[in-house]
């Protein structure tokens, strides 16, 4: 199952390496990175149809907020399950992400373990 992390602080991916260590080892994970909104496009848009089951995209970032590319996801690829990170846990943005198709809604700092719990039951994964 391929995850996508999106968020534009580079040492997220770090901190996604650790805590999904087991499981990419494993191989029931494998994880990919984008750190902004049309970079994770231009990713899902390279490979027809998109090999990632699972974006977890942070809210706040420049350029594409993680809003406005779960909207994009859910008009181009509804298959994709997407959950929101945010440092903010603020009552409009999760409503907003929920009301447009966001599966979860984590607010940092992560609580890895609810992530692992809410993500890996998936069917696909």
């Amino acid at each position: 199952m391929k995850i996508m992390i999106v968020d534009d602080e580079r040492d997220v991916e770090i901190l996604f390496r650790q805590q999904f260590r087991r499981e990419v080892k494993e191989g029931r994970v494998e994880l990919c990175y984008a750190f902004s909104g049309e970079e994770a496009l231009q990713y899902l848009n390279a490979t027809v149809p998109p090999d990632v089951v699972w974006v977890l995209s942070d809210i706040n970032m420049p350029g594409m907020t993680g809003l406005e590319l779960l909207k994009a996801l859910k008009e181009q690829y509804p298959e994709i399950h997407v959950s929101m990170i945010t440092a903010y846990g603020d009552d409009h943005n999760f409503k907003t992400a929920m009301s447009t198709g966001a599966e979860h809604y984590f607010t940092k700092p992560i609580d890895f373990e609810q992530v692992k719990k809410d993500v890996l039951k998936n069917p696909a994964g």
